[in-house]
């Protein structure tokens, strides 16, 4: 049960939330009513420590004024504009500033408005590209068990998490799924990378016996599934996955809409792991959360491929009314400035090993059954009860609000991502108040 309510003083019959049980939530709701830094104010005035940077997006930390006031000015000087056929400034200008943060050669950005239009984005790319160039027969879409690429039909088809898929009797046809890497048996409370598990890579050498390379567009993969509860790549995997798309021809998709923007202590996990994909989708971090926004990174090879025919022609039969909205990319600049000044996309780094450590200080606590982390990523799995999967973790979810941490619940698992201008103070508020929940609940 929350408690610390304000009671009567909203109606929520109206809002029909997203991936909540709304029924369970309208009896007893939790509310923000502010934010600052890294904390929330909740309705009746406590702080809450921010654990999971919102939905993985504030990285900056909240109420930053220098993001505030670049849209004011954007809202009362320019408002709308098109992107068919007409532009702005700050449109280019957005892009630029992307592409040279971006891993060498993957300046070619395409605006989009979340994470979920980035993925869609991202698949019907890979199938123009291959069209133009020729090879119209790869038509063939490759995601992963328990990933998580959005809720478009193109994201949900590649997705692997069971319950988002399920309710939703129609798929992509043509799309198939490799094996995903969590390895309880072999890499439970593995620090950092697991040691077990790049062979799993091997699974495109399965699709490409059993469908054919010709047939192959492209592999979609989140370097770090965050979704599912943040599950790191074991060694190697990630680069043995590129060999293999490489030498296929089949383009490599990394959904870096969590891991995107110095999450891994590096501005993309494409720099931490060293491994360059063809696309990456990207939206979350790219304006700290503060206006809807995302974005296709594209190898110049991609661009250029998609150049063909006529000047006149149209390239591309794909794009959104808010693609490069002049307010998002207002906030987007104004957030580049503020992780370049205060040096945000590689502070984590500094962060890594403390944070590691402070999670995996909950070992041996009552029914947790594995720890992960990578650079300030994490989570805490527990044992689901008997028949009631999922209530364990919604539990200690509620415990932990109640006592001043929000993080994010998925399953029986919770996922700890905090602002990335997290202190040792904020790690160790954090891991105590979890570790508290965990003994009162779990």
């Amino acid at each position: 049960m929350t408690v610390h309510q304000i009671p009567n003083t909203i109606k929520t019959d109206s809002f029909w939330m997203p991936f909540t049980a709304n029924r369970q939530f309208k009896k007893a709701p939790r509310l923000f009513s502010s934010a600052k830094g890294m904390y929330y104010t909740a309705v009746d005035g406590r702080q809450v420590i921010d654990g999971s940077a919102g939905l993985w997006c504030v990285n900056a930390g909240h109420g930053r004024p220098q993001i505030a006031a670049a849209v004011e000015r954007q809202l009362s000087t320019l408002d709308f504009a098109p992107s068919f056929n007409m532009g702005h400034p700050l449109a280019f200008d957005f892009a630029e500033r992307l592409a040279e943060i971006a891993p060498k050669g993957m300046d070619r950005i395409f605006f989009t408005n979340s994470g979920s239009e980035s993925v869609d984005t991202a698949l019907k790319i890979a199938l123009a590209y291959h069209r133009a160039n020729g090879q119209a027969t790869r038509t063939r879409l490759i995601g992963r068990e328990r990933g998580y690429h959005g809720v478009g039909f193109g994201g949900l088809s590649v997705g692997g998490m069971v319950a988002n898929r399920r309710q939703f009797a129609t798929h992509l046809p043509g799309v198939d799924h490799i094996r995903h890497t969590h390895d309880l048996a072999r890499n439970a409370f593995a620090k950092d990378q697991p040691d077990h598990g790049a062979e799993l890579a091997d699974d495109v050498e399965r699709m490409v016996a059993l469908h054919g390379a010709d047939t192959i567009a492209a592999v979609i993969v989140e370097p770090v599934p965050g979704s599912t509860a943040v599950l790191p790549p074991p060694k190697g995997y990630l680069q043995r996955l590129r060999e293999l798309c490489t030498k296929h021809g089949i383009l490599l998709i990394m959904d870096e809409v969590i891991t995107g923007f110095g999450r891994l202590g590096t501005p993309f996990a494409a720099n931490f792991f060293g491994v360059t994909p063809d696309m990456m989708t990207t939206a979350k971090g790219i304006t700290n959360g503060s206006v809807p926004c995302g974005a296709v990174f594209a190898k110049r090879e991609i661009y250029d491929g998609l150049m063909v025919g006529p000047d006149n022609a149209m390239e591309l039969f794909h794009g959104y009314t808010y693609s490069a909205h002049p307010v998002a990319c207002a906030a987007g600049l104004a957030t580049l400035d503020i992780y370049k000044d205060e040096g945000l996309l590689t502070r984590g780094a500094q962060f890594a090993e403390y944070f590691r450590d402070g999670l995996h200080s909950l070992k041996g606590l009552p029914n947790v059954i594995d720890i992960r982390n990578l650079g300030l990523m994490g989570a805490i799995e527990v044992k689901p009860r008997d028949g009631a999967v999922g209530a364990r973790g919604y539990d200690l979810m509620v415990d932990c609000f109640n006592n001043g941490l929000y993080l994010r619940m998925s399953g029986d698992s919770l996922a700890v991502s905090p602002p990335l201008i997290v202190e040792k103070k904020h790690i160790d508020d954090m891991v105590s108040i979890l570790g508290d929940a965990i003994k009162r609940v779990a």
